[in-house]
């Protein structure tokens, strides 16, 4: 291999790690690095909609035979069985996503982003299976603050 594709192949390795800013100087690596972001987020998404239901849907479905005879032993062990899924979905969204492996994401960036996931999936969760809930003007100064957090630890 010549000298010259050679100091290309490695400016282009070099450009890879660096990270988004320089993305912006080759259309396929940026293409690529959007690509990784997009479904390390879908797969954070999904993996914390099983999470969610893991944790709280016991709680909204009480009501139904399999949950009144479980006991409290059949709803951890039904729990479990859905967080299964749950980390089917978190553990590859986390080594695409982690800058590490080639992903856009430092580990602390994937932990604030996943936990802004985790609180948008359950509001919603919240507001559409438990009507009794209401937000106030304090949780949404909660949520703004967690958003600032994504921005401020990108930076």
């Amino acid at each position: 291999m010549g000298l010259r594709k050679r100091k290309n192949r490695q400016f282009r390795r070099s450009l890879f790690q660096q990270g988004p800013v320089i993305f912006a100087h080759s259309r396929h690596l940026s293409f690529l690095f959007i690509v990784k972001a997009v479904y390390t987020i879908g797969l954070l998404v999904l993996s914390n909609i099983f999470m969610t239901v893991a944790w709280y849907g016991h709680l909204k479905f009480q009501h139904l035979k399999f949950f009144q005879k479980a006991g409290l032993t059949g709803l951890i062990l039904a729990s479990w069985l859905i967080a299964f899924f749950e980390y089917c979905l978190m553990v590859p969204a986390n080594k695409i996503g982690y800058k590490e492996n080639g992903g856009p994401f430092t580990l602390l960036q994937l932990k604030v982003i996943q936990e802004v996931i985790t609180l948008v999936v359950f509001t919603i969760f919240t507001l559409v299976l438990f009507k009794n809930e209401e937000l106030k003007w304090n949780h949404f100064v909660g949520f703004a603050f967690l958003v600032l957090a994504v921005y401020f630890i990108r930076k």
